[in-house]
């Protein structure tokens, strides 16, 4: 079992900056992979990033390329999401997730998600 907490969500203006911070316990070294999803009002839940656990090979979605950074630090077990140049409608919930299968499969453990509001 993995338990996912999420932190750092709040109200920002457009042109902000905020950081979310996602603290794993439990099976840590079960974990092959975190990601941060997000899901907006009235929208399917949506990836936004990915970070393996071993090599910390990290991918992204491209509505946040280039304004997002995901990271980890080994020695917390956390996952960061640094989000910059927020626009509204990076307005939703995020979510992060750990995958535990094989490289790939689904993400089996959610966090409770944490809202980030922008305004313009």
């Amino acid at each position: 079992q993995v338990q996912l907490a999420e932190s750092g969500g709040g109200l920002v203006q457009a042109g902000g900056s905020l950081r979310l911070s996602c603290a794993a316990s439990g099976s840590i070294s079960s974990i092959n992979a975190m990601a941060w999803f997000r899901r907006a009002p009235g929208k399917e839940r949506e990836f936004a990033a990915r970070i393996s656990w071993g090599l910390s090979i990290t991918s992204y979605a491209g509505s946040v390329k280039g304004r997002f950074t995901i990271s980890r630090d080994n020695a917390k077990n956390t996952v960061y999401l640094q989000m910059n140049s927020l626009k509204p409608e990076d307005t939703a919930v995020y979510y992060c997730a750990a995958e535990t299968g094989a490289p790939g499969s689904a993400y089996d453990y959610w966090g409770q998600g944490t809202q980030v509001t922008v305004s313009s």
